[in-house]
């Protein structure tokens, strides 16, 4: 069996987070005091949009990409916020600041349909409107995932077709990728890469994928895969600095004679690849990895900057 702390969102133990306080529609209580009605849309159905999001020096990075995506699938769905972004921002600042929380923080971001009248599907048993829980934790990514990194099986279990349910939402429903986890562990690896529907790489159940062949960068069309944040400042930190990116159809033949593989996700940034299906990826040396890690951490920093200086 895999090492089950050992994934792409592996994090060092932080005592702290045993009496971290967690919002829940306007209230900020304590973990253990933090609930939500069984009757919740969130828990009978899975009916609900989430973000992961990191705090640097008081900011949340790209917190305008962020709430981009979370406000358009919400929209989408019909799923009403309750406040606007900066209604957003001004829950998440008061959770920090009662967490005494600054940097090294990771945060889930989670709106539901709410409390329904009866344990039903249809979406007008949701009466009450939606429900808000933010939880917040101090948490820094495991060395290992750098100097060990990631093992990867490929699962029979796909990301589906738009029609079906789209993987562009960061849905509450993830019972896909769950599956594609289960899989991923019963053939004693890390996490499991995931196929398009027409066979080509895709992403993993946690994070998106992406290679290196002859000091190109290759990743998914972005069809059938969640469109990161993370990804998408991959892909433009490549085209800005003379580091050729492709997104684009390419099969394990290519994946497995890649000289490098990384994967990218709001808390874990760039996570090296070790060995996919038993076969080891390159040689061990990332140079190409190591300078989109410096650079992604540079523009992590000007971002910071920009939205501190906004705020005055």
């Amino acid at each position: 069996m895999p090492d089950q702390a050992h994934s792409t969102h592996a994090a060092d133990e932080d005592t702290r987070n045993r009496d971290i306080r967690i919002y829940v529609n306007g209230d900020i209580v304590h973990r253990d005091e933090a609930k939500v009605s069984v009757y919740d849309s969130g828990f009978l159905l899975g009916d609900g949009m989430w973000e992961g999001m990191r705090l640097y020096d008081g900011e949340w990075a790209f917190f305008d990409a962020h709430m981009d995506r979370f406000f358009d699938s919400c929209h989408a769905v019909s799923l009403d916020v309750g406040m606007d972004r900066a209604g957003i921002h001004d829950a998440l600042t008061a959770t920090a600041a009662a967490n005494d929380m600054v940097t090294d923080v990771h945060c889930r971001l989670m709106l539901t349909r709410g409390v329904k009248a009866k344990p039903f599907q249809h979406p007008h048993l949701s009466k009450w409107g939606p429900t808000l829980v933010i939880i917040m934790e101090h948490s820094k990514p495991v060395n290992a995932l750098q100097t060990r990194g990631i093992r990867l099986a490929t699962v029979p279990q796909v990301r589906g077709l738009p029609h079906a349910q789209d993987p562009k939402f960061n849905s509450h429903s993830k019972l896909n990728c769950v599956i594609a986890c289960l899989q991923a562990e019963q053939a004693g690896a890390d996490e499991g890469l995931m196929l398009d529907p027409n066979g080509f790489v895709n992403t993993t159940n946690a994070c998106n994928f992406f290679i290196v062949r002859q000091g190109e960068v290759w990743t998914s069309t972005g069809d059938y895969c969640m469109n990161g944040v993370t990804r998408a400042n991959v892909i433009r930190l490549c085209e800005e600095n003379g580091i050729p990116v492709r997104q684009k159809n390419f099969s394990l033949y290519e994946a497995y004679g890649a000289s490098e593989a990384f994967l990218t996700g709001t808390f874990g940034a760039q996570t090296p690849v070790a060995e996919i299906d038993g076969k080891a990826i390159g040689t061990g040396d990332r140079p190409v990895t190591a300078e989109i890690q410096r650079l992604y951490k540079e523009l992590v920093a000007r971002d910071v900057a920009a939205q501190k200086a906004r705020r005055g």
